[in-house]
């Protein structure tokens, strides 16, 4: 009898080794897709706060966003929109795009895509691409711009302005004003 316990208790053993000795399956990588291509960051439906000093100076939505640090840069797209402050802390315009870029180093930001700035006065200027010097608190663009106020409506190529659209240059310009 206890040859036959011994028999089965080895069989039992053996049967169990062979079940539990299978391959293990291994995950797969996908060896096209480089690491260092990847964002480090990805957030959906966020914000950003650009400070100096502790003051508000901007404040940037975005549907999605990428953070690179390899290139310092962060990728904003699905619709971007930037609320702008003066040193008082009153907004003075915002800025609408389908995409956008914020450079790190600098807070730096160029708009892309559909670009429109409305001030705090109603002046809307539009464009497909805008750049926001954050330092100079000015907004440029060596691309076509249109703008209407109050009292202009004018268009050409290449544009600065204080971020409020208070005192623009356009450069080759074109379009009607009133005079006073």
């Amino acid at each position: 009898m206890k040859s036959l316990d011994i028999w089965y208790l080895l069989l039992c053993a053996v049967l169990i080794m062979i079940t539990g000795c299978e391959e293990k399956i291994k995950p797969s990588v996908i060896s096209t897709v480089d690491s260092r291509t990847l964002p480090q960051q990805e957030s959906w439906n966020s914000t950003i706060t650009v400070s100096d000093s502790g003051r508000i100076t901007a404040i940037i939505f975005a549907g999605y966003i990428r953070v690179f640090e390899s290139d310092q840069k962060t990728y904003l797209s699905q619709g971007v929109k930037v609320r702008f402050f003066n040193t008082k802390g009153i907004q003075t315009s915002e800025l609408t795009s389908n995409e956008g870029t914020v450079d790190e180093m600098t807070n730096n930001l160029e708009a892309q895509k559909n670009v429109v700035v409305v001030s705090s006065d109603s002046s809307h200027m539009m464009t497909e691409q805008l750049f926001w010097d954050n330092d100079r608190q000015l907004i440029y663009t060596p691309a076509f711009v249109r703008i209407t106020t109050k009292k202009d409506r004018l268009q050409g190529h290449g544009f600065e302005s204080d971020q409020g659209l208070n005192n623009y240059r356009i450069f080759r310009v074109t379009g009607q004003s009133q005079t006073e």
